[in-house]
C-alpha cells in the first residue's frame, strides 16, 4: 500500500432523481495510474467531474494530501494540482493553439496590464516541441486542427504545470495508436514524478497494461479495487455489470450472399487536402465498413456522403439519379449519419433528450404543419425506451448522459427517422462492453430489415466482426477491399493500412 495522494469520502451527487455518484468512498496512491471503470452510466465521469470542479458535490468531500480540497471550477482546480483531459473535446474555437494551452494561466504572461503575445506563444512552441508534438503549430488558431490534433494539444494543456492529480478521460479512444503511445508516455512519466494518473478507459485490455491498480464503480456505487496485475478481462467484466458477460458480440454468420440492389453511389468523390477519386457502391443490407489509420481519409467519406464536406467534388448518387449535396438532402433522402464527435456534430447537448430525438423528424410529425407536444413526447419517449436510454426522462439535458447514453440518443433519432442508408462514424467509441453488444445486435436488426450500413471505424476486430464488406483507405484513397471470409485477419487489413 503506497502513500495516500487523493481520498474520496462518501462523494455523491444526484441529478434529479437520479444518483449518479452514491457514497464513493476511495483511495488514490501518489506515483501510480489507477484505473476507473465501469459501464456507461456508472458515474465514473461524473466523479471526476467534481473532482475538477466541473460539477459541484452534493455531498462528501475530497482531501488531497490529507487537506479538504474545494474546487469552483477548472481553472481553480488547476491552481490547485487537479487537471483533466475530458472525454469530448476540451479546447475552445475561436482561439489560437497557445490561448488554449494558457487558458485561465495567462497572467504569467502579463506586464504592467499588457500580454506578451509573442512570449506566450515562444512558450507554447517550446512545450509542444518537448511534448514530441512539433507538427503542431502554437500561432495557428485551434480550428485548423482535427480531433486527435485537439486531444494532443489537450495533453499539453493539463499536464504542463506538474500537477498532482491528471485525469484521463477516455482520451485514448479518440486517438490514433501513434497518439496514445505518446498519451501513455506522459502518463508514465508523471507517476515517475511522484503525482497520479486517474485513467478512464473503456479498453479493458489497455487499462490492464497501464495501470498499477484498478477500482470499479456500478450504478453510481463503489464495488472494489484490484491490483493490475492479479485481473483478468473477464474479471473486470463481473465487477462491472455483477455477473458473467459473453465475450463473443460479434455476427457468427459467414457466406451469406447481399443483394445486388444498390442503394448509394459514390463516384469519383474528392475533398482538397482529405480524399481523393474514391468511388464505391453500398447493397441494400449491406454492412459496409471502412479502415485505415488516423488521418487516412476514412471519417472524410461519411461526411462527404452526408453532404457534409466543403469544396465536394464528385457525385453521391441514389439508385433514381438524386444527387446528394447538402444534408438537409441527405435528410430528405433518408441518410443518417452520426459523426466521431458526438457533442459537436451529433448532438445538441444542451437540450434534452426529446428535441434531440425529434430534431430529423420533425416534418413527419407535423400536422397541418403543426406540432403537438403531446405527439412529440410520445414518438421521443417510444424511441429511447427502444434503445434503452438510461435517462431520468426524456426532459433530460443530454449534457448530463454518459457517453454510451449520449450514442444510444444519436441512433434514437435516426431510427425514429427510419432511415434507409445509415452512416455511423466511430458508433463504439468510449462505450462500454454492454452498449456495444447492444449496438451490434441493432445493427443486426437493421440489417434484417433491409437497411444499408457505412461503418467506419479505428478498430479492426469491430470491422471483421460486423461488416460484409470491407474498403481499407490510406493516404486520402482506397487502398484494399475485403469480403466478409472466416479466414479474413488483422494482418490482412494491416497491410493495406500501412
Amino acid at each position: 500500500m503506497g502513500e495516500i495522494l487523493l481520498q474520496a469520502e462518501k462523494v455523491c451527487k444526484s441529478f434529479g432523481i437520479t444518483k449518479a455518484v452514491d457514497n464513493v468512498t476511495l483511495t488514490f496512491d501518489k506515483g501510480e495510474i489507477h484505473g476507473l471503470i465501469g459501464e456507461n452510466g456508472s458515474g465514473k465521469s461524473t466523479f471526476v467531474s467534481m473532482l475538477c470542479g466541473i460539477h459541484p458535490i452534493d455531498s462528501g468531500r475530497f482531501l488531497l494530501n490529507g487537506a479538504e480540497l474545494h474546487v469552483k471550477n477548472q481553472v481553480d482546480a488547476n491552481n490547485k494540482g487537479v487537471s483533466i483531459i475530458v472525454q469530448e473535446m476540451g479546447t475552445l474555437s475561436g482561439l489560437t493553439v497557445a490561448e488554449n494551452i494558457f487558458l485561465g494561466r495567462e497572467s504569467r504572461f502579463v506586464r504592467f496590464g499588457v500580454k506578451n503575445t509573442a512570449a506566450m506563444n515562444r512558450e507554447a512552441a517550446n512545450l509542444l516541441e518537448k511534448y514530441g508534438f512539433g507538427q503542431i503549430n502554437g500561432t495557428a488558431m485551434i480550428d485548423n486542427y482535427n480531433f486527435e490534433d485537439r486531444k494532443l494539444i489537450e495533453i499539453v494543456k493539463a499536464t504542463y504545470f506538474s500537477p498532482q492529480i491528471v485525469v484521463v478521460d477516455e482520451t485514448t479512444t479518440a486517438l490514433s495508436q501513434n497518439g496514445r503511445e505518446e498519451l501513455y508516455k506522459h502518463m508514465k512519466r508523471i507517476r515517475d514524478e511522484g503525482n497520479t494518473v486517474i485513467f478512464i478507459s473503456h479498453d479493458l485490455s489497455e487499462v490492464i497494461d497501464f495501470t498499477d491498480r484498478i477500482s470499479v464503480l456500478r450504478d453510481g456505487r463503489y464495488i472494489d479495487t484490484v491490483s493490475s496485475d492479479a485481473v483478468s478481462e473477464d474479471d473486470l467484466k463481473r465487477l462491472m455489470v455483477g455477473r458473467e458477460i459473453a465475450g463473443k458480440y460479434y455476427r457468427t454468420d459467414y457466406g451469406r450472399l447481399v443483394s445486388s440492389d444498390r442503394v448509394l453511389t459514390v463516384k469519383e468523390v474528392s475533398v482538397p487536402g482529405q480524399i481523393r477519386e474514391i468511388s464505391f457502391d453500398l447493397h441494400r443490407g449491406e454492412i459496409l465498413g471502412f479502415g485505415g489509420l488516423s488521418e487516412c481519409g476514412m471519417h472524410e467519406v461519411g461526411k462527404a456522403i452526408f453532404g457534409a464536406s466543403y469544396d465536394r467534388k464528385g457525385a453521391v448518387t441514389l439508385p433514381d439519379g438524386t444527387k446528394i449535396e447538402s444534408i438537409p438532402g441527405a435528410i430528405r433522402h433518408s441518410i443518417a449519419y452520426a459523426s466521431k464527435d458526438r457533442d459537436n456534430e451529433s448532438l445538441v447537448v444542451y437540450d434534452t433528450i426529446r428535441d434531440n430525438i425529434i430534431l430529423p423528424s420533425i416534418n413527419n410529425l407535423a400536422e397541418r404543419k403543426i406540432l403537438k407536444r403531446k405527439r412529440l413526447d410520445t414518438f421521443a419517449a417510444a424511441h429511447a425506451q427502444m434503445i434503452s436510454v438510461k435517462m431520468t426522462g426524456i426532459e433530460q439535458f443530454v449534457s448530463n448522459l454518459s457517453g454510451g447514453n449520449k450514442q444510444k440518443v444519436v441512433l434514437a433519432r435516426w431510427i425514429g427517422k427510419d432511415s434507409d442508408i445509415i452512416v455511423l462514424d466511430s458508433p463504439t467509441r468510449g462505450i462500454d462492453v454492454k452498449v456495444k453488444a447492444d449496438i451490434y445486435a441493432l445493427m443486426g436488426e437493421l440489417k434484417e430489415k433491409g437497411k444499408s450500413i457505412i461503418m467506419i471505424s479505428e478498430e479492426i476486430q469491430e470491422l471483421l466482426g460486423m461488416c460484409d464488406r470491407i474498403i481499407i483507405m490510406k493516404n486520402g484513397a482506397i487502398n484494399g477491399e475485403f469480403h466478409r471470409d472466416e479466414r479474413l485477419n488483422e494482418e490482412d487489413l494491416i497491410a493495406k493500412m500501412v
